[in-house]
């Protein structure tokens, strides 16, 4: 990796899920790591290697000054869906701020996360609103990085933790519509090699951050049911009523367990490309070696964000 050791490295959400596996890597090249974060008090394994700044995204002089000095930013920032305390305008219109401040601190390089097929002419919000943030990178002139993963796992993931979590559970696992749509999850500590490479690059890229493994969503389930051990019948359910099962299954464990969005990127195969594979981590592999943790606890994506000092788990 190229750079001086005392390079300051800025990461958004390092304490957090994907951020705190670029950070790890930074740190470990020797790299001086500062993140920007909304949870300063969140337990951590990084004691004092890592410098805690909030984003002051009200305060574009004070966020500017968070980045003084970084030869590249790690970009994480972003919301899963709308909620009354956050919403993708406003996550839209702070990642705009944020590369603005970036822009004018000098910062060197941005390596910024995406999410795959992103398009303006999206009916899905939350890919017309990827599209719109990547437009926005391209236009403030900063070499910079694209990574657009599909789904990542590991650990503390919400996807596949959750559908290990619900086979543990329920008598039947309901797949949207046919399930013989595509998906490519990439292991998340793949996808943090893959953003500190790319920060050591020089020009413009856009990479389909996506894993080594093509499964249709009935094969991902099924992978997930073998590798734990559990035998369910696998049935076909309209979206619709998959996403109001969803929704009460959400008002018992007090979250989002899955949006709309979601379910129609799914569908559409918007979480499959034809690129190589950028990870090497095997979905499949992984979650027989993980077997016994997979899925026993809930991934609460709201109560992350309700207890902003709980640390994440180890992700494996």
């Amino acid at each position: 990796m190229a750079g001086t050791p005392d390079e300051l490295h800025v990461v958004t959400g390092a304490f957090g899920y994907s951020g705190r596996h670029i950070a790890a890597r930074l740190i470990r090249a020797g790299r001086r790591v500062r993140t920007l974060t909304n949870s300063p008090n969140r337990a951590h394994p990084f004691g004092e290697r890592v410098e805690a700044h909030p984003f002051n995204f009200d305060r574009p002089d004070r966020l500017e000054a968070s980045l003084q000095g970084a030869a590249v930013l790690y970009n994480t920032y972003w919301v899963r869906f709308n909620h009354k305390h956050f919403r993708y305008s406003e996550a839209i219109e702070n990642t705009r701020t944020l590369f603005a401040a970036a822009r004018r601190a000098g910062v060197g390089r941005i390596v910024h996360v995406s999410i795959t097929n992103p398009s303006d002419r999206s009916e899905l919000e939350y890919f017309r609103g990827k599209a719109a943030l990547e437009r926005a990178l391209v236009e403030l002139g900063v070499p910079h990085s694209i990574l657009r993963p599909a789904v990542l796992f590991g650990g503390q993931d919400v996807l596949i933790n959750n559908i290990a979590w619900a086979l543990r559970r329920l008598p039947v696992f309901g797949v949207f519509g046919d399930g013989s749509y595509r998906l490519q999850p990439i292991h998340v500590d793949d996808l943090a090699e893959l953003a500190v490479s790319e920060g050591a690059r020089s020009g413009s890229h856009v990479i389909d951050a996506i894993g080594p493994e093509t499964l249709t969503y009935r094969q991902l389930v099924r992978v997930i049911a073998d590798a734990i051990g559990v035998r369910r019948p696998i049935v076909p359910i309209p979206p619709s009523l998959g996403h109001a099962a969803a929704w009460i299954l959400g008002k018992l464990v007090r979250d989002i367990v899955i949006t709309r969005d979601e379910i129609d990127g799914l569908c559409q195969g918007l979480l499959f490309t034809e690129s190589p594979p950028a990870g090497r981590i095997k979905l499949s592999k992984w979650a027989r070696q993980n077997a016994e943790t997979l899925g026993r606890r809930y991934a609460t994506e709201l109560g992350r964000r309700r207890d902003r000092r709980v640390a994440y788990e180890n992700a494996k």
